[in-house]
């Protein structure tokens, strides 16, 4: 078992609110929330006050603790003045991808019990098509005027003082993300306002950088956990302000750097490649940045150190999961080494262990092991589902990743396989299950199995191994996977093969697939 080099620290007793917002009275006529596509703002003391209202107005319309409400809606400012009055009541913030499809969102909101949907005009309809989906939702609301739905603005006429709720900030759920998990389909992931707050005072504790004079880039979606935790949490507790954008886009990504003078940037590998190598990057001005933290998926080191030697800035990695709330480990600020393949140590009130899966057992020092993780911020379980629970936590508090690590002499961590089985398309989850149960609803593939393989741009896409029953063409494949689900789950190849190879009952060795793929990369490298 490794400790975290880090002395422990106190966690504050208190819901997420009051501690998101301790600094919000000193700082009230401050820019909190700029939105970088329109220019509206809210300051410390208009989102403050937002939230209360909203708040007054979630209950005025029968939205109470322990309620769960859905948030479908891209990186605006009102996105944060949602998710933090649905938790100010004690309800439960269950956050989804606006890309996803209806199906999609609606089985989210079925599993989750969503009550109320809360959206923007654009995905209205979509919405409307998911809560028929799930019986429990009784009521949408639409940030704007759409018929059928209730105006957002109509929230705010109930006043701005919300109801006392009593939470226990360690029992009561705050967000209910969705996470694969180590495979499967998404499953909602108990966070509670004890989760967040730890994951807040981890973070700043091992000093993730932030501070009151920074502008951040809100470009990662604040409905993955990455977004909501690390970028819109980390940078209201620290009393900095954010210029969200609702979608990546390259010009309009190193205009609003320039133009808003972006001092800290919470990144992807893709998107850090794009500033490394894309000539576009060469036309602006970005020396205000000073720090960029990447995460949600590994960033090699050569692509670190080509970024921040183009930009002249500081380029750190983390490490965490939807289900740690989600920082775990990261690179520390004053270290002079640039280890890029590196994630870092473990922060503050981290405990560590490298497991051989097939045992249990801890593995030698210096050898690969599943990472186990013991700590404030590992989620409560996964919602109504106690089997999956059970498979990826023990009786004594430890998470088992399913990524595979190694650690060095330093007593920082590389993550260097994958246990599990999902595929990480620009830090995005894709399980193979999912496409593959999409695949098996085609009458003409008789079987199938999906892996991921590298991708220079995304990290990893999904390819599909293709067992066809008659004429059936790749591109066929592909189309038929693209409708049916969100673009970044699309199959970007395929291959047919007579047979998938399974064990004797039954279970895909997707491993073996895997395997033989990386060997055919490794003897035909790209040109």
């Amino acid at each position: 078992m490794y400790q975290s080099p880090y002395p422990s620290i106190e966690i504050p007793d208190t819901p997420l609110v009051p501690y998101v917002f301790q600094r919000a009275a000193a700082l009230a006529d401050k820019p909190a929330l700029i939105c970088g596509a329109s220019g509206r703002q809210l300051t410390y003391g208009q989102l403050e006050k937002a939230i209360r209202q909203v708040a007054c107005g979630l209950h005025a319309h029968g939205i109470r603790k322990g309620d769960v409400v859905g948030l479908v809606c891209p990186n605006v400012p009102d996105f944060a003045v949602v998710f933090y009055a649905v938790t100010t009541l004690g309800a439960i913030c269950s956050t989804v991808n606006p890309i996803a499809t209806a199906e999609e969102i609606g089985a989210q909101f079925a599993d989750s019990e969503a009550v109320m949907l809360v959206t923007i005009p654009d995905l209205f309809e979509k919405c409307s098509a998911a809560a028929r989906l799930a019986s429990t939702v009784r009521e949408i609301v639409v940030m704007g005027e759409v018929d059928g739905s209730t105006p957002y603005a109509t929230l705010f006429t109930h006043g701005d003082a919300p109801p006392h709720v009593d939470i226990n900030p360690a029992v009561d759920v705050c967000v209910l993300p969705y996470s694969s998990g180590t495979s499967g389909i998404p499953k909602g992931v108990m966070l509670t306002h004890r989760n967040l707050v730890a994951n807040l005072a981890q973070c700043s504790a091992v000093g993730v950088g932030v501070n009151e004079q920074d502008v951040l880039l809100g470009v990662l979606p604040f409905f993955h956990i990455y977004g909501m935790v690390v970028i819109m949490g980390g940078a209201l507790v620290q009393g900095a302000t954010i210029v969200s954008l609702p979608r990546f886009e390259l010009e309009q990504f190193l205009s609003v750097i320039q133009t808003r003078r972006i001092t800290y940037a919470n990144l992807v590998p893709p998107i850090v490649l794009a500033l490394a190598k894309h000539p576009l990057v060469a036309s602006y001005d970005l020396s205000s940045l000073r720090m960029i933290l990447s995460g949600a998926a590994p960033l090699g080191a050569e692509l670190a150190d080509a970024c921040a030697a183009r930009l002249g800035c500081m380029v750190r990695q983390g490490y965490g999961l939807t289900e740690t709330s989600p920082v775990t480990h990261f690179h520390p600020l004053e270290s002079d080494v640039v280890d890029g393949g590196s994630v870092g140590p473990a922060i503050a009130n981290t405990e560590c262990r490298l497991v051989d899966p097939a045992t249990s057992d801890d593995v030698a020092e210096g050898e690969r092991g599943e990472l186990w993780i013991r700590g404030p911020q590992v989620m409560k379980g996964y919602f109504n589902k106690p089997e999956a629970t059970a498979a990826c936590m023990t009786d004594d508090g430890w998470f088992k990743t399913g990524d595979v690590a190694v650690i060095d002499g330093r007593g920082w961590y590389s993550i260097v396989d994958r246990v599990k089985e999902l595929i990480k398309y620009k830090g995005l989850q894709v399980a193979p299950a999912e496409l593959e149960a999409v695949l098996l609803s085609n009458p003409l593939i008789a079987d199938v199995a999906v892996i991921p393989v590298p991708d220079v741009e995304a990290g990893e896409v999904p390819k599909a191994f293709v067992v066809a029953r008659g004429e059936l063409s790749a591109d066929q494949v592909m189309a038929f996977v693209a409708e049916r689900v969100s673009p970044y789950k699309k199959v970007r190849q395929v291959e047919f093969v007579e047979a998938i190879p399974k064990s004797p009952s039954g279970k895909i060795l997707r491993r073996l697939l895997v395997d033989r793929e990386r060997a055919k990369q490794q003897s035909n490298p790209p040109a």
